[in-house]
């Protein structure tokens, strides 16, 4: 399958919510992929869309990035489990080294398109960075505690990646995000679709993840 061919297909570059400026090629109410079913995704041997969402972790990560461009300019920057690549998108515009990595290799396609879509210069890593030495100044995780059996599998990981680098995690509430050894950065209300939340918006906490010794 052209992975490219089916993401333009299937989707319609959009606007992200909280970052007007960057466009994604998104899922809608007026795209093929919006109404495809299981059957569908089987079919066509993908797994479930997430990367063609403006998820709102990512959302708050990008809109954070955009009124703190200092965080990232000049800094090596990881946008972990990139999905849409949105939040890596904005720290190469902020003027970081970018890098996205994502498992689901439709997640990195729909990178590229998108990076490619705003100029920006994103270099997406193939395989999976877990367990990989911390080479990052900033690690950006959009929306990655919703499935326990994934935290358990990351967070040791990112904890010792803190140790050496700026470890942001997006939560939206989810159910396994970090409780203890954090420090809040901010919080953004970012709108959001009841066909994917169950709610019209979502409230974001951006929290540092602290190191194992702390």
């Amino acid at each position: 399958m052209n992975r490219a061919r089916f993401i333009r297909e299937q989707t319609r570059l959009s606007p992200a919510r909280l970052r007007p400026d960057i466009s994604l090629h998104l899922a809608t109410r007026l795209t093929p992929l919006w109404q495809a079913t299981e059957t569908f995704l089987q079919i066509q041997n993908i797994a479930p869309p997430f990367w063609a969402f403006a998820w709102p972790g990512s959302e708050a990560l990008a809109a954070h990035i955009g009124c703190n461009t200092a965080l990232v300019a000049g800094r090596r920057v990881l946008d972990f489990a990139a999905g849409s690549g949105l939040a890596a998108i904005a720290a190469a515009l902020a003027g970081g080294a970018a890098e996205a990595a994502d498992i689901d290799p439709m997640a990195r396609a729909a990178t590229r398109l998108n990076a490619a879509a705003n100029g920006a210069k994103v270099a997406v890593l193939h395989g999976d960075v877990i367990g990989t030495p911390c080479r990052w100044d900033i690690i950006l995780c959009g929306d990655v505690c919703y499935e326990l059996p994934m935290t358990t599998h990351i967070l040791p990981w990112l904890r010792g990646c803190a140790a050496t680098a700026q470890v942001i995690i997006a939560d939206p509430k989810r159910s396994y995000a970090p409780r203890a050894g954090i420090t809040e950065i901010a919080r953004y209300t970012v709108p959001a679709s009841r066909e994917l939340e169950d709610s019209d918006s979502r409230e974001v906490t951006l929290m540092r993840l602290m190191p194992d010794d702390n």
